[in-house]
């Protein structure tokens, strides 16, 4: 198992964040997706989908935040995925599988951007905590 973090105060602050986020959006998918086709070009399918993936993820990150201690291979693994929906999304912006609207467009990009803050501010608060950590065990 992974060395584990007390629980950081800018690390907490990023994964609760990322877990309102994305419960809220996984939510909005979930209960108004026939609502959002029209107005963002986007397949009913995909909208719930990513409703279906994001609320349990809001679960998960609610429960590393209110960890005693925080598994780092678990925070780097929020991380990784975060990363990694940013660049899927852009991903699928350009590539045509979808027609999306121009609201639609601008939804995919702005929520691109917002996933990619989140994992630059677990990763940064991670070190950060890893550093602290660091200063008092050798104080």
């Amino acid at each position: 198992m992974g060395k584990a973090l007390s629980r950081p105060t800018a690390l907490r602050s990023a994964l609760l964040l990322d877990a309102v986020a994305s419960g809220v959006m996984g939510l909005l998918l979930l209960l108004a997706a026939g609502a959002l086709q029209p107005l963002l070009g986007l397949p009913i399918g995909l909208l719930r989908g990513a409703g279906i993936v994001l609320v349990p993820f809001a679960g998960l990150l609610v429960a590393v935040a209110a960890s005693e201690r925080a598994s780092r291979g678990v925070v780097l693994t929020v991380v990784a995925a975060n990363v990694l929906w940013a660049v899927c999304s852009v991903l699928l912006f350009l590539s045509g599988w979808v027609a999306p609207t121009a609201l639609g467009k601008s939804c995919i990009l702005v929520q691109a951007v917002a996933v990619a803050v989140f994992a630059y501010l677990e990763h940064n608060g991670l070190r950060r905590d890893r550093a602290a950590l660091a200063f008092e065990s050798a104080h």
